[in-house]
């Protein structure tokens, strides 16, 4: 037994006394305990656990708890059982409450709680120290509200281990404590570590962005998002609602662009978000999920399923939306959930956890996807991570159930191939008559320019001059036709051909005012000043109905 489980016992004994060069020390012996199991001459300060009592009762206790991951924390302090019978009356008890339990150690086990309407089922971790019980309750999910269950549960445990006490006299306690301890985790393992140790360790804002051992990847992906977005806003992007213009500024995913050679957004368009609930809700499901899964995972193999899982969604957005701009994080995100869904149906994680965790996570990824149905949501992205995900959560397995850096290293060389492979086909497939008509929107554009040359001549030049320029803007308006003719041939969806409809009435009456025009200059007339005035009217009404449905 080492120094630390020896003061357990020397803290809560009457025989104990402090020594300035040697600590806590035993009054019998003068010297510090060097007992192996249990203290022959331990006697418990009664007159110290009933003091503990008083104050338990004095503190008010919160029904409802609240946070990133809630959790209500209790304890049942005991002055006449040992550690062995605490053991064996907590197991007994949390068995009666019909709780999942699992990861059974010296120091205690958790247990883990069914799903119910109001919570998607909650993580028991039962502490048995000297003289007293540590209970704490903590929700699996990523709900930020409780309603109440993680103190409904506390208080059924304390309730049930009250009638345990009493058939106490019908129980083997050391057969029962020996036959449970061969089911005890490694010392240096003790509990309580997986699933929910990282979320134990959540405080405050600064603690859920700050690289700790374990959880590195998460909080800089999350401040990354976040930067990015600042810097977005104080370049005038608006916060709530960016326009489709800013975003393909910053690097949006977006069919035409993107195969047309700005591979890039495939990358950048993960970093980028739509408003600062989008980011909010994004970080909030990344952070869950990655105190979960980069524990695991390791820093590199969980940095690398992000981005491959993340590329995986802009590829299957770009495949599946012809005009959707794409951006977000939720790609990555459902990739990160589709690895730890792959890894709770293996024997990778302890199975009463793997039960609580694969109803909580599968919940969550059927209500995002249902979710998404209702539209102005990328569900091929998510759809696409969620796959890519759950192939590389299953690739990993074998290396991470046995340790080895040279499979690691295979495992993650193979996947870039396979991925990288996959990917090449997929987007060598994708054919657009969408990025072929923006493409030749610009040449339009580039026409329409030319055409307008008219309005740029200066007031001093020649009646000849303005008839040349009239002559040739009549040819270009002619070639704009012939663009927009071509562009109508195109598979395009129908508010893109209603608009081709208004460009071809748009450049007719070019036509028609240019042609007028030339006629008034060549008669040195005014008597067409009210048709070119109507035909110009006309123009300047197609003009605005375009800019409305840009």
């Amino acid at each position: 037994m080492d120094r630390n489980k020896q003061l357990e016992y020397c803290k809560k004994c009457t025989k104990r006394k402090f020594d300035l060069k040697q600590g806590l020390i035993c009054n019998l012996t003068n010297q510090k305990a060097d007992f192996e199991n249990e203290c022959e001459h331990f006697e418990i300060d009664k007159i110290k656990i009933s003091a503990e009592i008083e104050k338990q009762k004095a503190v008010r206790k919160s029904k409802i708890s609240f946070g990133f991951s809630p959790k209500q924390i209790g304890n049942l302090p005991v002055t006449d059982l040992n550690k062995k019978q605490l053991y064996v009356l907590a197991f007994e008890t949390a068995k009666k409450l019909n709780w999942n339990i699992g990861f059974l150690s010296e120091s205690g086990f958790i247990a883990y709680t069914k799903m119910s309407l109001f919570s998607w089922g909650e993580e028991i971790q039962i502490k048995i120290e000297v003289g007293n019980i540590n209970i704490k309750s903590e929700c699996t999910g990523s709900q930020i509200v409780d309603w109440g269950k993680n103190r409904k549960n506390i208080d059924l445990f304390l309730a049930s281990f009250q009638k345990s006490r009493e058939n106490i006299a019908n129980l083997n306690i050391e057969e029962q404590y020996s036959e449970l301890s061969k089911k005890f985790l490694d010392a240096e393992e003790d509990i309580i570590k997986p699933p929910l140790n990282k979320k134990e360790k959540v405080f405050d804002i600064i603690s859920l962005i700050t690289p700790t051992k374990g959880f590195v990847v998460t909080p800089i992906i999350v401040v990354l998002n976040i930067l990015v977005f600042t810097i977005m806003a104080i370049n005038g992007v608006n916060l709530l609602m960016p326009s489709n213009e800013s975003l393909l500024l910053w690097g949006a995913n977006f069919r035409p662009l993107t195969i047309q050679g700005e591979w890039w957004r495939l990358f950048t368009s993960i970093f980028l978000h739509i408003g600062i609930l989008h980011l909010f809700m994004n970080m909030y499901a990344l952070l869950y999920i990655g105190m979960l899964l980069e524990p695991y995972l390791g820093t590199g193999r969980f940095l690398f399923a992000y981005l491959i899982t993340g590329i995986s969604g802009s590829i299957a957005s770009i495949y599946w939306n012809d005009l959707i701009i794409s951006a977000g994080a939720s790609g990555a995100i459902f990739g990160m959930y589709g690895v730890f869904l792959a890894l709770l149906t293996t024997r990778f994680i302890e199975e009463s956890a793997r039960k609580s965790l694969l109803i909580s996570i599968g919940i969550f990824v059927l209500y995002n996807l249902a979710n998404g149905l209702k539209g102005g949501i990328d569900n091929a992205a998510h759809i696409g991570g969620l796959l890519s995900g759950l192939i590389i959560g299953y690739a990993y397995y074998p290396g991470l159930k046995k340790p080895d850096k040279l499979l690691k290293l295979l495992t993650i060389g193979i996947l870039v191939l396979v991925f990288s492979i996959g990917s090449f086909a997929i987007v060598k497939n994708i054919k657009s008559d969408v990025a072929d008509y923006f493409n030749d929107m610009q040449s339009f554009e580039q026409m329409e320019q030319k055409a307008l040359g008219l309005y740029r001549l200066p007031p001093t030049s020649t009646d000849q001059q303005f008839i040349l320029e009239v002559d040739n803007g009549i040819k270009y308006w002619e070639e704009c036709l012939k663009i927009i003719e071509k562009a109508d041939t195109y598979d395009l969806p129908d508010d893109l051909h209603l608009r081709n409809a208004q460009i071809k009435e748009y450049c007719h009456l070019r036509i028609r005012s240019y042609q007028t025009m030339r006629k008034a200059f060549i008669e040195h007339t005014n008597k067409y000043d009210n048709e070119i005035f109507d035909l110009n009217k006309e123009i300047e009404k197609i003009i605005n109905a375009l800019r409305k449905t840009k």
